[in-house]
């Protein structure tokens, strides 16, 4: 099963899905790994209801990094701002099906944390929604 898992994430790396940038956006946050120098900026439309209409990641990084963000956007879009609150490490790792060490776990989490820093700014842009 290990093996599907990567070749996922190659897959994944190689061909992503979601890779780019939206022109327009309503909500763009970026970080990087100091550790290794990844680096994920997440741009996200989200409509006046608060739900994710579309998600594009850029960036460089690691293959676990780069699938990551690929799999965490796909999963999100559709869903409200508070369900992806609710989204957890435990939920990029069963994406990305492979047990992981430290340092891979952090490259893992990445478009996580970005994600989540910029979710809990989003109060910020909710007066820009309520003009859509």
């Amino acid at each position: 099963m290990d093996d599907f898992y990567r070749e996922l994430i190659i897959d994944r790396y190689k061909n992503p899905i979601y890779k780019g940038e939206l022109d327009p956006h309503n909500f763009s946050y970026e970080d990087e790994n100091p550790l290794c120098g990844d680096h994920i900026r997440i741009d996200l439309n989200i409509d006046k209801n608060n739900l994710i209409t579309n998600a594009a990641f850029s960036g460089h990084g690691c293959a676990i990094s780069q699938a990551s963000a690929d799999l965490l956007l796909e999963t999100i879009i559709g869903k409200n701002i508070d369900e992806v609150k609710a989204i957890s490490k435990d939920t990029i790792l069963e994406l990305l099906g492979i047990e992981l060490g430290p340092v891979r776990l952090k490259c893992a989490l990445l478009s996580l944390k970005v994600l989540k820093a910029g979710i809990y700014g989003i109060g910020e842009i909710e007066e820009d929604l309520a003009d859509l």
